[in-house]
């Protein structure tokens, strides 16, 4: 048997079989320590991650904890006792209002059942503090919560016709300008981006839209025609649909928009002098509750008070 450096060959070859061996089995015990340690760290995450969940949900706004679900659950209340034709009336009322942040027909609905609970349980709830009547808390029960249910749709109204007289006014200088920039030479979207980019308000905002819709694949046509749907002005519809009908049947979008200017300038002179024309009968109302009382006061009142003397004495 030959030696190396006085050590049998066997038991050298032995000790280098001996010491991979205790490598290996260190390396997998090391590899199942870090496998088993990742493990733990993972459930521990998990632990934690569950522990934390009302740590979370208590961190975010009392609107989005409470107020959201709260108008939710009364959305669905007040959609059971309104037609579908409402719904769609006051989905249409949202369109022509610009489409508020989050605000939508449920959430109306929900504002217009909290309206009409506290509006009709007010009154009753002031009968025993203030002594009032049963029947006339009833009957201010009832006016409150008939107004209570409707002063929300109201509102959308009333921002709906703000948002559209708004657009009315901008609409006749916004054609002329697109006019303008079509017959110097820019295609018809890039002039309806520039008279977006220059007008701005609401009817920059629904030029926006409209051009974002075309981006994403909408044909022309039926961006133009959403237009028209989501406002309720006439002259807005008759400028979609000249719109419409020139790009289906190849006619010079130049003239048509020239013409179509034309006509809103002179149908907002017409509103102008209709407005002027109804402005003495407006002017009636407040003569008489206002300034004839105080002009009677004022003329009749020492006629009143000599003869209240001379009959006196």
């Amino acid at each position: 048997m030959e030696l190396i450096n006085g050590i049998p060959v066997v038991a050298t070859v032995a000790l280098f079989g001996a010491m991979i061996l205790a490598f290996a089995n260190l390396e997998s015990y090391v590899l199942e320590r870090h496998e088993a340690f990742k493990t733990l760290r993972r459930l521990r995450q998990v632990e934690l991650s569950t522990s934390d969940i009302r740590r979370k949900e208590l961190s975010r706004p009392f609107a989005q904890r409470v107020m959201i679900p709260m108008l939710h659950r009364f959305g669905l209340i007040g959609r059971k006792f309104t037609p579908a034709s409402v719904v769609d009336r006051l989905t249409h009322e949202l369109g022509a209002a610009g489409t508020p942040a989050n605000w939508d027909a449920e959430r109306v609905l929900a504002l217009k059942v909290l309206g009409a609970g506290a509006g009709a349980l007010a009154p009753l709830a002031m009968v025993p503090l203030a002594s009032m009547a049963p029947a006339r808390a009833l009957v201010l029960s009832a006016i409150l919560g008939v107004l209570g249910w409707y002063i929300p749709e109201w509102g959308v109204r009333s921002r709906s016709g703000k948002r559209q007289a708004a657009i009315r006014r901008a609409l006749p200088d916004a054609l002329d300008l697109l006019s303008i920039t079509v017959e110097a030479g820019l295609g018809f979207d890039a002039a309806v981006k520039r008279v977006a980019r220059q007008c701005g308000g609401p009817l920059g905002e629904e030029l926006h839209r409209m051009l974002q819709e075309m981006q994403i694949g909408k044909p022309r046509a039926e961006a133009l025609r959403d237009l028209g749907d989501r406002n309720t002005l006439p002259e807005l519809k008759s400028f979609v649909l000249a719109m419409v009908q020139a790009d289906i049947f190849g006619i010079s979008i130049g003239k048509v928009l020239h013409v179509q200017a034309e006509e809103l300038r002179l149908r907002r002179r017409q509103l102008a002098e209709e407005k002027a024309q109804k402005i003495p009968v407006k002017i009636v109302f407040p003569l008489i509750a206002c300034i004839f009382p105080a002009l009677f006061c004022v003329i009749m009142g020492p006629a009143v008070i000599t003869i209240y003397q001379s009959f006196g004495k």
